[in-house]
């Protein structure tokens, strides 16, 4: 097995597993959904193509969360260019300053594809939502005979060196959301497994997902300080007198 790790970050990012009506909301972290239409986008693939779009939904799918964010709430409207008439209002809420790391686990062959088409993508990657673009590209390494849970352990800290200098311990704990094996038990289910993205009908599957942690080293560490020398102002006046 392969792994492909990207870095997803951003002045916003949007990642909904469920809408209702004018009610749009997002996750604390990328969706499996989410990530593999960014995926398939890349390569051209057409939204009622869910043959090519299993291939993907096939990958082993993991998250780490190395800057949270701050949630954020606003208001859209919008109007009928032929009649002018308004739309609802709209509510939308975003992740503004996050960053993430995804994992993708599988096939070689197939995750040479994806990073290559990352590189030089049919349609511009977005995160979760157009008006949220990336802030730098996309794709980190393609970790040949890798394993999902390392390749989220090894890779560096993504977060923002402003964030990084409110911790000064030798390493940090980030928390991890990955996909489950079938043989182990999980504390999650999301419904982010993605089946069709035809406009008319899209369908999503429930997924198993373990919540982790892992240690990263931190490049704002404190560097340990020499200590200053003892001084007792009275040593001279004692030696005087002696």
């Amino acid at each position: 097995m392969s792994v492909l790790t990207l870095r997803l970050a951003g002045p916003l990012q949007a990642w909904g597993a469920s809408a209702r009506f004018t009610r749009r909301t997002t996750e604390s972290a990328p969706t499996k959904s989410g990530v593999i239409g960014m995926l398939a986008a890349a390569q051209g693939i057409q939204r009622g193509d869910d043959a090519a779009l299993a291939r993907l939904s096939a990958l082993r799918f993991g998250v780490r969360i190395d800057q949270p964010g701050t949630r954020l709430r606003d208001f859209q409207t919008a109007h009928h260019a032929d009649t002018d008439k308004s739309m609802p209002l709209s509510e939308r809420f975003y992740l503004a300053d996050a960053v993430f790391v995804t994992a993708l686990e599988g096939d070689g062959t197939l995750l040479d594809e994806l990073h290559g088409a990352l590189r030089a993508p049919v349609y511009l990657p977005y995160l979760g939502r157009r008006s949220c673009p990336p802030s730098h590209p996309v794709e980190l390494a393609l970790h040949d005979d890798g394993e999902l849970h390392q390749a989220l352990s090894d890779e560096p800290w993504q977060a923002a060196r402003w964030y990084r200098k409110q911790y000064r311990q030798a390493s940090v704990p980030l928390v991890v959301l990955r996909e489950a094996r079938p043989d182990e038990e999980h504390a999650e289910v999301l419904r982010d497994q993605p089946l069709s993205f035809a406009a008319e009908h899209r369908r999503h599957a429930l997924r198993s997902v373990v919540r982790t942690t892992v240690d990263v080293p931190n490049p704002q560490a404190a560097t340990p300080t020499r200590s200053a020398p003892s001084h007792d102002p009275f040593a001279a006046l004692q030696e005087e007198s002696a």
